[in-house]
């Protein structure tokens, strides 16, 4: 198909305005077989009518609950028709030619996923993403490439970026949807993880970009986002195959985590104190996952 379908896909929890601003961007996009599809987390109204004057055909899919990134972003795939899924975080901006350059990607049965390049919103020069290195199996950590490793074509990487990726229909219904027991962080690093173990290889390319504004809607150091990465850190070093964690939980017991609770503690950030503590507990004692208040 010379123009295959591609669904956008993006989440909108009390972030409307934002949302909007994405769809203009889309607007403004010259691909001529698109389909547009906003999930609601959370939403006790209807915004179609207000989405639709910023793109006319948009699908919005209104959730009472708050179903998070990894369910939100699940709806909409379930709703969705193309050959193609195109999940946009509602906090970034697409320029025009980016899904064509994205699909000119896939140039084999054997790539699963490709992500652009991310650049920061307000700082359009600097790189986010440019892919990510393996997650270090002692610290259960990793970490955003931020430059260019090459100046054009792809450039292979362990795990996509959530906030926009572009990925064949066939994939996903090969390896099975986003797990939602994250709820919110880690979600699309186990995905990625998934697409491995079937044998998918995962790229970034590097003439795509878009623009992130980055945490609209967690905030930069909440502690939700606290809670969350920290929960959620413990909880995907858990699930992983065939890897002993013994080493892992006893770094993140005798090392991270009094460095982190000293530091909380001497900026006064109590909050932030309790969500890492809580973070730590649900997921080592009470073992919760999937959404929880903070």
């Amino acid at each position: 198909m010379e123009s295959p379908l591609v669904s956008i896909i993006t989440v909108n929890y009390k972030q409307a305005q934002v949302t909007c601003e994405l769809l203009s961007s889309i607007a403004k996009l010259n691909y001529p077989n698109l389909e547009v599809i906003v999930v609601d987390n959370a939403q006790p109204n209807d915004d179609t009518q207000l989405y639709r004057q910023h793109f006319e055909k948009v699908v919005v899919i209104n959730k009472t609950e708050n179903l998070g990134f990894a369910g939100g972003n699940n709806e909409g795939i379930k709703a969705a028709q193309g050959d193609y899924i195109l999940l946009l975080n509602n906090d970034t901006e697409i320029k025009n030619g980016t899904i064509e350059t994205l699909l000119n990607c896939f140039t084999s049965p054997s790539v699963g996923a490709v992500s652009p390049v991310i650049k920061y919103f307000d700082a359009p020069d600097t790189i986010q993403f440019a892919g990510f290195t393996e997650i270090n199996k002692l610290t259960g950590r990793n970490e955003l490439i931020k430059s260019r490793p090459q100046p054009t074509g792809t450039v292979a990487t362990p795990y996509f970026h959530g906030a926009a990726v572009m990925i064949p229909r066939f994939v996903i219904n090969q390896c099975g949807l986003m797990p939602e027991d994250y709820f919110l962080y880690y979600e699309e690093l186990d995905w990625s993880r998934m697409f491995r173990e079937a044998g998918f290889e995962l790229k970034v390319c590097m003439d795509a970009e878009i623009l992130h504004k980055e945490s609209i809607s967690t905030g930069k150091n909440s502690p939700l986002k606290v809670y969350y990465q920290t929960r959620n850190r413990i909880y995907f070093m858990k699930r992983q195959k065939g890897q002993r964690n013994t080493a892992f939980l006893l770094f993140f017991l005798l090392l991270s985590s009094p460095k982190n609770i000293v530091s909380h503690l001497l900026k006064s950030e109590f909050k932030h104190f309790r969500a890492f503590t809580k973070g730590v507990w649900d997921a080592l004692i009470l073992r919760k996952v999937g959404f929880v208040r903070v």
